[in-house]
C-alpha cells in the first residue's frame, strides 16, 4: 500500500480542455472555410485549406484523445509501416481512377453519365 502512495498520479485535464478548445477552434475554421467566398472563387485553395485543418485536427484526437503522445516509442513500429502502405495504396488507386473511362465497353460509354463540371462552367454555359 506503502508503494502505492508514493506514486502519482498526473492529471492530464488542463490538457485535454486545451485539446477541446483547439478542436473547437479549428472545426469553427472548417465551417468559416467551408461557407466562405473562398468555395467559389478558389475551391482548389478552399479544398487544400480544409484537407488541413482536417489532417490538424485528426492528429490532435490521435495524439491526445487517443493517449499516443504519453506511450513510448514503439507506436512509430506500429504507425509508420500502416502509413507507407496507405500511401502506397493511395499512390497505386489514383491511376485506376483518373483511366476507368478509357477500359468501358461501347454499351457502357453510352450509359455512362456525362463527367460533372465546375459549378460556374454550368452557369456560364446555360
Amino acid at each position: 500500500m506503502a508503494e502505492n502512495s508514493q506514486h502519482e498520479h498526473k492529471t492530464h485535464t488542463p490538457t485535454f480542455i486545451a485539446v477541446f478548445v483547439l478542436l473547437c477552434g479549428l472545426t469553427g475554421a472548417s465551417y468559416w472555410i467551408a461557407n466562405s467566398n473562398m468555395m467559389v472563387e478558389s475551391i482548389g485553395t478552399a479544398r487544400g485549406l480544409l484537407i488541413a485543418v482536417s489532417a490538424a485536427k485528426a492528429f490532435l484526437v490521435i495524439m491526445f484523445f487517443m493517449h499516443l503522445w504519453w506511450e513510448k516509442s514503439w507506436k512509430y513500429i506500429l504507425t509508420l509501416p500502416a502509413l507507407v502502405l496507405a500511401a502506397v495504396l493511395v499512390m497505386l488507386l489514383i491511376p485506376d481512377i483518373g483511366m476507368r473511362t478509357e477500359t468501358y465497353s461501347s454499351d457502357r460509354q453510352l450509359r455512362a453519365p456525362a463527367p460533372q463540371t465546375n459549378s460556374a462552367n454550368v452557369k456560364d454555359a446555360h
